[in-house]
């Protein structure tokens, strides 16, 4: 009975985690897009409808606990980026166009191989610049709103000391007591606290492909698809990555008219279904990552409720939450992006250019960090001369497996967590 009732448990809570953690930073995207809060919320239950519905479609299928989630590097990117020209409908268009991407993608694997051979310095450096401005939230905040947010900030403090799991969740029922004590008493009075769905028709315009969907579909390959696939071949498993990029890239063109911006592979809350504290044996922690998907797809519900009660709120302590949910992934990408001295100094411009927020030609700064770093990486590109293994050492290969020799039939069987595409089905 355990047996059975283990994944499932692990399910709620890989739902509940994933929605609390981030979705006051899809609401922010979202808005900060030229969304109006019907269509905010629709897009909020449009995406946890079209992430709940991959996720069990991808775990029944494959057997295997292909979490799935929105694309929160995303959102952060259509906060930094602000609406595109042309509104709403635009960003919209610019969903859809990223979707599509996704989608071929997953049908032409030299695309997503493409994608994963963007220098990881020049990728964790984009994406770093993307998260600052939100990261920076929670301290504007405590400047701005001492009394509201330092309690939110210390629940949070502590919650990632003794619970690191619940901080970001913790922090948000901090923050809703915050506000509900705040707000005024008819802040909610008239506010639509049942979603519903608000279908936008797209429109398109040069800048906003080149800046808006193209930095849309490479931030969320780069910063989930490819990291949630690399989480799935820790633990053991060869996921497909071309089914997960079909499956996914497809319910994001469904989410789209809706309001929703990406849906994806999860990369920070994969291993909450992929780990062995959802089933000790791992052909039954798939059952997780279904009942994540179905109990993500309930949460939708909640949307309306979210989506007002972030309307009341500051704007400020609202992006605080959403920072701390960020500051994780920050650490992440900063450290991705100076750990090779050789491309130091390219990262260090694509951070630069791309957290500066500049635009140019109707073009955000996150494609021209993107070019600035690639450019700085071709033009001081020295080749290093190789180097001779010593005559009596070891080689390389016995470097990396510990002193033992890696026989071709190990190097063959074992999946690497390094290179997920290659070593995961496609």
């Amino acid at each position: 009975m355990a047996g059975r009732v283990q994944p499932l448990l692990a399910g709620v809570v890989t739902a509940l985690v994933g929605f609390a953690s981030s979705f006051t930073v899809v609401l922010a995207g979202l808005r900060a897009a030229g969304a109006s809060d019907a269509q905010a919320a629709s897009g909020l239950l449009a995406l946890c409808v079209a992430c709940g519905l991959a996720a069990a479609w991808l775990g029944w299928r494959h057997r295997i606990p292909m979490s799935v989630a929105w694309s929160t590097p995303g959102a952060a990117l259509l906060v930094a980026t602000g609406p595109p020209p042309g509104g709403w409908p635009v960003a919209v268009g610019a969903f859809l166009v990223s979707g599509a991407l996704i989608v071929a993608a997953g049908l032409f694997p030299p695309l997503g191989r493409a994608v994963a051979a963007i220098p990881k310095p020049v990728a964790g450096a984009m994406l770093a610049g993307v998260l600052l401005p939100l990261c920076t939230a929670p301290v504007r905040a405590l400047v701005e709103l001492p009394l509201v947010a330092g309690p939110v900030v210390v629940a949070w403090l502590l919650l990632h000391r003794f619970a690191r799991r619940w901080a970001v969740p913790g922090a948000l029922v901090v923050a809703v007591a915050a506000i509900a004590l705040t707000a005024p008493p008819a802040g909610l009075t008239g506010a639509a606290l049942v979603p519903s769905v608000t279908l936008t028709m797209p429109a398109w315009n040069a800048s906003a492909l080149v800046g808006l969907a193209l930095p849309l579909f490479l931030v969320t390959m780069a910063a989930q698809n490819v990291p949630g696939m690399a989480v799935l071949v820790g633990y053991g498993y060869r996921p497909p990555f071309g089914a997960a990029l079909r499956a996914t890239g497809l319910a994001s063109l469904l989410a789209a008219p809706a309001g929703g911006h990406a849906v994806n592979l999860a990369a920070i809350t994969a291993a909450l279904a992929a780990s062995p504290d959802a089933h000790p044996d791992p052909e039954r922690r798939w059952v997780a990552s279904v009942t994540a998907g179905l109990g993500l797809a309930l949460l939708g519900l909640g949307a309306g409720a979210a989506t007002a009660l972030v309307a009341v709120a500051p704007p400020i302590l609202i992006e605080a939450v959403a920072g701390l949910a960020l500051l994780g992934a920050l650490a992440t990408a900063l450290a991705s992006a100076v750990a090779d001295p050789a491309s130091r100094e390219a990262a260090v411009v694509t951070f630069v250019v791309t957290a500066s927020g500049v635009t140019l030609i109707g073009v955000g700064g996150a494609f021209w960090g993107l070019v600035a770093g690639c450019l700085m990486l071709l033009l001081f590109h020295r080749r290093s001369p190789p180097t001779e293994p010593p005559a009596d050492g070891p080689g390389p290969s016995d470097h990396s497996s510990g002193g033992r020799s890696a026989t071709p039939t190990a190097r063959r069987t074992r999946p690497s967590a390094t290179d997920p595409i290659r070593s995961a089905g496609t």
